[in-house]
């Protein structure tokens, strides 16, 4: 079926007993070496990083973008995986998709149990990740987990520690992997791609604060005064917070920070439905809703408009068009 490119950074599935807990240590090559092969696939290894995704930054972040890309830049490779951790696989594999212009397919995979572990998922997961490489195009950026196969776009891990720990809490899934074979159930809608970012010196500080009972602007002012050069605020119900927020948001806005309005709510999208410091004035104070993506994702769509640009007005602008919003025909699979 091909050749495909596995990039490992490390996660639960390159995870080995440390003496009080597990950590990520075993290189790209020793995680393949777990997982059967699909049929006809040849797989080379790329050992980025190995780390537990936690300790993640920004700069490990784009150079994986950047990683991509370049193993992309080979017309003789079928696909890619993406070995990860699971705590910020969806943060990640987001950044990808929105860069992503190729009918090949990138595919997010992890493990909720260790290496050498009996039963363990890693195997698995490795070996329809591969399966779902070497046989899809046009489907963008992927995460396959548990039989299961999502876009990247909305897909944020929803259990702890159970082994199907992924979905898309106001989506479909996008396949399903078993018996050697993928099945294709919907053709995922993706905004036109953004173009692959530089790798500034400084790279901006983009924080997140989130509403509750009680809540005040305190740490949000915080974080603007402290240089966030964006900020995403995780709202109550469609997208509520006090008029205290509004204040703090509007504020901000005027010193040129970029706002993301989202939710602490599982699924279903941010609305402009109430006034008294609601979406409605959230939204009339700068802030940009963000749909259905929630907070970490919605950071990761702030940071790709700050890296696009320097002038406020296009970095909106930039934003929207990560959210789906800037286009009236948004593409299929570009």
């Amino acid at each position: 079926m091909g050749r495909i490119v596995v990039i490992s950074t490390g996660g639960t599935i390159a995870s080995r007993w440390q003496g009080s807990g597990f950590a990520a240590d075993a290189d790209g090559r020793e995680v393949v070496a777990t997982a059967p092969l699909p049929e006809d696939v040849t797989v080379e290894v790329v050992d980025l990083f190995s780390v537990n995704s936690p300790r993640l930054t920004t700069a490990h972040q784009l150079t994986l973008l950047r990683t991509v890309h370049e193993v992309l830049a080979d017309p003789g490779v079928q696909g890619v995986v993406v070995t990860h951790g699971t705590d910020t696989l969806e943060e990640s594999a987001f950044l990808v998709d929105l860069h992503h212009h190729d009918e090949r397919s990138v595919v997010f995979t992890g493990a909720q149990l260790p290496m050498g572990i009996e039963d363990g998922d890693g195997p698995g997961n490795l070996y329809d990740a591969l399966l779902v490489a070497a046989t899809t195009r046009g489907l963008g950026v992927l995460v396959s987990f548990a039989g299961r196969v999502h876009a990247a776009r909305g897909t944020v891990k929803t259990q702890t520690l159970v082994a199907d720990a992924f979905a898309d809490p106001s989506g479909e899934w996008v396949g399903k992997t078993g018996f050697g074979k993928v099945t294709v159930l919907r053709q995922p809608q993706r905004p036109r791609p953004l173009a692959l970012p530089g790798m500034p010196e400084a790279l901006p500080r983009v924080d997140m604060v989130m509403h509750h009972a009680d809540a005040d602007p305190l740490l949000f002012r915080a974080a603007v005064d402290a240089g966030a050069r964006g900020m995403v605020l995780v709202a109550t119900g469609a997208g509520n917070a006090t008029p205290e927020f509004v204040e703090a948001v509007a504020e901000a806005t005027a010193r040129g920070v970029l706002v993301a309005l989202t939710t602490r709510v599982q699924s279903g999208p941010v609305t402009e439905i109430y006034t008294h410091g609601g979406a409605v004035d959230l939204v009339a104070a700068g802030a940009v809703p963000t749909g259905t993506l929630r907070a970490g994702q919605s950071r990761i769509a702030v940071l790709s408009a700050l890296l696009a640009s320097d002038d406020r007005a296009e970095q909106e602008r930039m934003l929207r068009l990560a959210l789906g919003a800037g286009e009236s025909k948004p593409l299929v699979g570009a």
